[in-house]
């Protein structure tokens, strides 16, 4: 699968010989460089922490209410007012499927509405009286299959055959997320080194997969890794300068709690670095894509007002996607957000805090990396792209 920009043809876009054996050469060394990194950053899978120490069950197994009673907890009296849930569930998965137990569930403002057939989660207790199982959850899974199913719809009924390749490095991605970067910063190995080289392969695995093995992809490509290695720099140069600890969250504490060898700063700082590669494939492939399309409609434009069109075109995609960042952020906090508005703490209170000033730095840094994107993805497309009276006898087209 190729992209039509990448062709021989009317427009003027024409990759030379020379050129393409040097992107080409660019693209396995970069690829050589990942591949080593993954085989020294690989997971082995050794002195894994145990959650099962601070109450993380990993038995999960799906349940079906069967009937709902609300009563008196155990070991209180009615005129206590101290009300519970009896659920009668029947287990479908586990050792005990197609057993029943009943669960106890205090009622409050927290506390699931739970009614006949509705779908669970439970996790065994462990204990030897009283019910053998617990409430973890509801069963989302049929919900969330369907979404992804009608998101799958959706991308290929509009992208057809590119709709489909994109589908597949999205997989990829996640498995390389879930088999190689998060296993091995649980390994111990450092969070920052594992996120470039996890990066860098979700890149190459996304681009090529989703825009074919071309010229313009390739530019993107470099354009890409460029950015992403000027954000972990200064990624690790805020961090370390803003004095963070990484326990801006539950999570970290659980983590540490469980007496893992994770590196909890280190950890923000991978994700700075991931979180920052969606928003930055997009926007080289965008540039690189317009720069084609400019040489296209003048294939005698000089490279120096090529280049400026092609600033012209990234200004405006960078100011929309710093906002989308932003809203992204500050949507995923907003719980926290609005318990800082009613603390009646100042603005500059409120940022100095590590939970926030972990979200300003995301931000900052990965807007940073965006704009990084847009001069270096612009200057190397229109150097890829000569006038067509500039192309020397060494530079036949293909």
């Amino acid at each position: 699968m190729t992209h039509d920009h990448a062709h021989g043809g009317e427009g003027g876009t024409e990759v030379s010989s020379r050129t393409r054996r040097r992107l080409a050469v660019a693209a396995v060394a970069l690829a050589v460089l990942t591949a080593v990194g993954a085989v020294i950053l690989r997971p082995t899978g050794k002195d894994r922490p145990d959650l099962g120490r601070i109450g993380v069950s990993s038995e999960l197994y799906e349940a079906r209410v069967v009937a709902s009673e609300e009563a008196p907890c155990s070991g209180t009296r009615p005129q206590d007012a101290v009300v519970c849930d009896f659920i009668t569930i029947e287990l479908k998965e586990g050792p005990d499927r197609g057993g029943t137990d009943t669960l106890e569930i205090p009622l409050g403002a927290a506390s699931p509405n739970l009614g006949e057939e509705d779908q669970i989660v439970v996790t065994p207790t462990g204990a030897d009286q009283g019910p053998a199982y617990e409430f973890a959850d509801r069963q989302r899974r049929p919900v969330l299959i369907g979404l992804a199913v009608l998101f799958a719809l959706v991308v290929v009924v509009l992208g057809r055959l590119r709709g489909l390749a994109a589908l597949g490095g999205l997989a990829g991605s996640l498995a390389i997320l879930l088999t190689f970067v998060l296993p091995s910063i649980i390994d111990g190995r450092s969070p920052v080194l594992v996120a470039i080289v996890g990066s860098s392969a979700i890149a190459f695995l996304a681009l090529y997969m989703a825009h074919g093995f071309t010229p313009m992809t390739t530019v993107a490509l470099i354009g890409t890794l460029a950015a992403l290695a000027l954000t972990a720099v200064l990624a690790m140069l805020f961090v370390a300068l803003a004095n963070f600890s990484g326990f801006a969250t539950e999570e970290a504490f659980f983590l540490e709690a469980a007496g893992g060898q994770i590196d909890l700063a280190g950890l923000m700082l991978a994700g700075v670095v991931i979180g920052a590669l969606g928003a930055l494939d997009d926007m080289t492939v965008t540039q690189a894509s317009a720069v084609w399309e400019l040489r296209g409609a003048d294939p005698e434009m000089p490279t120096a007002e090529l280049y400026a069109a092609g600033i012209r075109i990234g200004r405006d995609h960078v100011a929309s996607t710093v906002n989308t960042l932003l809203l992204a952020y500050a949507g995923a906090s907003m719980p926290l957000l609005l318990l800082f508005v009613l603390s009646a703490q100042s603005l500059g209170t409120v940022a100095n805090a590590e939970v926030v000033a972990t979200e300003i730095v995301r931000t900052l840094i990965g807007s940073i990396g965006l704009v990084s994107a847009v001069p270096l993805t612009t200057w190397l497309a229109a150097t890829v792209l000569p006038p067509r009276g500039e192309r020397g006898a060494g530079e036949k087209e293909e």
